[in-house]
């Protein structure tokens, strides 16, 4: 099988090589509209220097006032859901001691709930096809 993708960056370490990338979501408690334009310029900044800390690859992010898109490359043994947390945790405490406003309107910044989706280098038809094809051999 020929996997093949000229935009996917494949990542390698001295045992693997890999390309887990994942698309994150997750909201302002009570989805409020708390994030002004100072205080997502500052979170996209605690996400990216973070990211040699934490060991994930931030590949795109983007906030809205209420919501934040996270694209990120993790290893493969690595927990996407703790890098979340860390993240998550990280960002609510540097922002809240930052902006007091979030204080004073929120009594967390974050929802404990997120949306976790892969991002695969191949279609699902063309897995499909190789499963298949292995039968044979």
């Amino acid at each position: 099988m020929r996997i093949e993708n000229r935009d996917h960056k494949y990542i390698s370490t001295e045992t693997t090589v890999y390309a887990c990338e994942y698309h994150i979501i997750w909201c302002v408690k009570y989805r409020r509209s708390a994030l002004s334009q100072e205080i997502q310029a500052r979170l996209k900044a605690l996400i990216i220097d973070r990211q040699e800390g934490y060991g994930y690859i931030v590949r795109e992010v983007e906030s809205m006032p209420d919501h934040i898109h996270l694209l990120v490359s993790i290893p493969p043994d690595v927990s996407v859901t703790s890098i979340i947390h860390k993240i998550k945790g990280y960002t609510a405490k540097i922002l809240r001691d930052e902006f007091p406003v979030l204080k004073r309107k929120l009594p967390c910044l974050w929802t404990r709930g997120k949306l976790v989706a892969s991002v695969g280098s191949v279609t699902l038809e063309t897995l499909k096809q190789y499963v298949e094809s292995q039968k044979g051999v």
